[in-house]
């Protein structure tokens, strides 16, 4: 059986995506260059080829996953992506996880409360969604809504807002205790490049349904998601849940690193193929004479 638990780093990656990805403190929004591609190398072209390999490679480390959760143990991994409008979290999930078996996937895309979600403490929702053992879990905006969201628009007093950091650092601790990797990705995508994409919305029929008049309201409030976003990386970024910071103007980029991110989380289990629970010597008997 070919071996899913290791493989070499492409060599147009300079550095290994999760070292240089990764928030460290006193690193500021305000100079990601959203237009880069750090530690890769290579261009578009050479990104695309790259990518249909890697894609291969992490199904093949989904379902060696999957096995592993079928196989009583309770590994899992969430992938959180994080971002403004138009910075690309549907075509990472579209483009990285579209080659995974669906049955090991486990997507939600979180939007403004239900009146049920509502009558709860804000992490139930988050609760809810979480994988089971052996699936990735992929948040499409996500728990940190109720601290960017929430804070932008002030739909809660700052007291509260403000005791959600260490709520979600204990939260987040206490899911990887019980065996849950965490990929969190914060993409940044440039005030240019979202105004480029939101045109190309309008003048695409097909584009129309993903057009939400209000991204107009919320470009007008980037100085205060720029400042909650920082606030998050600096007070939500922890040895056990590290963000990494990804910028999203090129979209071949975003969705190779995001790969890798992924790739190595799940590179870092150290699993293995789950071992028979029955006589395969006597089961190939049976089977033959059957």
């Amino acid at each position: 059986m070919p071996d899913q638990t290791s493989t070499d780093l492409p060599s147009q990656w300079s550095h290994e995506p999760g070292k240089i990805l990764r928030f460290r403190t006193g690193d500021k929004i305000a100079d990601i260059d959203t237009d880069s591609s750090p530690g890769f190398t290579g261009n578009r072209a050479a990104a695309a080829e790259i990518q249909a390999d890697r894609n291969a490679h992490l199904a093949g480390l989904q379902e060696l996953l999957y096995a592993d959760g079928k196989g009583g143990n309770n590994r899992s991994l969430l992938l959180v992506l994080q971002g403004m409008d138009t910075a690309g979290k549907g075509s990472i999930v579209k483009n990285v996880l579209g080659g995974t078996n669906p049955m090991g996937i486990r997507y939600t895309g979180f939007g403004p409360p239900t009146e049920e979600e509502r009558a709860h403490h804000y992490l139930w929702r988050i609760n809810n969604a979480l994988p089971p053992a052996g699936h990735i879990g992929v948040f499409d905006r996500s728990h940190y809504e109720d601290v960017l969201v929430v804070r932008v628009h002030e739909l809660v007093t700052r007291d509260i807002w403000e005791g959600r950091y260490d709520e979600i650092n204990t939260f987040e601790k206490e899911l990887v205790e019980s065996g849950t990797t965490i990929v969190k990705v914060a993409m940044f995508v440039s005030l240019d490049e979202q105004k480029r994409r939101l045109a190309e919305r309008l003048e695409r029929p097909d584009r129309y349904w993903k057009y939400n008049p209000r991204d107009l309201d919320e470009r007008k409030l980037w100085p205060a998601y720029q400042e909650a976003y920082q606030a998050v990386l600096d007070r939500t970024s922890t040895d056990i849940a590290p963000w990494y910071v990804v910028p999203c103007d090129k979209k071949w980029y975003s969705q190779l690193a995001v790969t890798e991110l992924l790739i190595e989380a799940i590179e870092a289990m150290k699993l293995t193929w789950p071992p028979a629970t029955f006589d395969v010597e006597a089961e190939k008997k049976k089977l033959a004479g059957a």
